[in-house]
């Protein structure tokens, strides 16, 4: 998360973040900066939305979803390099990063059994 949520920040990201969860899913919240395109629509939207050259990194609601992992092979197979974020939006939000939503941006507090307490992790 922390990678992601860095290069979103510097501006110059080197990737693009695609959130592929349903419409209402994404009002509810996602990464700011990220962009929208259901798994089930990759293979028919894929092109208009992404830059072939651009790495695609895919979230979908948690690790109990496997949507991001479905949606990272069907880039795959049509020829991006992907990268999936373990942990989803689910684990986004828990370790204290700004989303937005339809009320716009909001954050919460992280969660201390997701975060270090210091600054690394030690592993």
């Amino acid at each position: 998360m922390s990678d992601v949520a860095a290069a979103l920040a510097s501006g110059e990201p080197g990737c693009v973040v695609l959130d592929c969860r349903s419409t209402a899913s994404w009002n509810q919240g996602h990464i700011p900066g990220a962009l929208h395109l259901p798994t089930a629509l990759i293979p028919e939207r894929a092109a208009e939305l992404l830059d072939p050259s651009v790495p695609v990194v895919t979230y979908c609601w948690g690790p109990a979803c496997n949507g991001a992992t479905r949606a990272a092979l069907a880039l795959a197979e049509l020829g991006y390099r992907v990268k999936e974020m373990i942990g989803g939006f689910e684990y986004w939000v828990r370790e204290g990063f700004a989303y937005e939503a339809e009320q716009g941006t909001e954050h919460r507090d992280a969660d201390p059994l997701t975060v270090p307490v210091t600054e690394a992790c030690g592993c």
